[in-house]
């Protein structure tokens, strides 16, 4: 089973967004052993290295650098599923 961590400032509606979105990203990639979590940038910072892979936007990624031992993902732009399939996919 995959663990994923998706964060934003305040773990509330982004970070939801995101987890909707990678979601559905690994599901067409054929990832179905998931365990998919969203929070906030400050509960990431505790929470990291239990997870395999973080998503989060490029402006707060940085702020988990050193704190895990998986992948840490940052986005441009966190709406686009093409982005997120691009940046999953090459790391599954």
């Amino acid at each position: 089973m995959i663990k994923v961590l998706t964060a934003c400032g305040n773990g509330m509606g982004s970070s939801m967004m995101i987890k909707m979105k990678v979601e559905k990203v690994l599901g067409e990639l054929g990832v179905n052993a998931v365990q998919l979590v969203s929070c906030s940038i400050g509960e990431a910072k505790t929470l990291a290295a239990s997870y395999d892979i973080i998503v989060a936007s490029n402006h707060l990624i940085h702020e988990l650098e050193g704190r895990t031992t998986g992948q840490l993902v940052g986005l441009d732009n966190l709406m686009d599923e093409q982005e997120i399939k691009t940046k999953l996919s090459a790391i599954i």
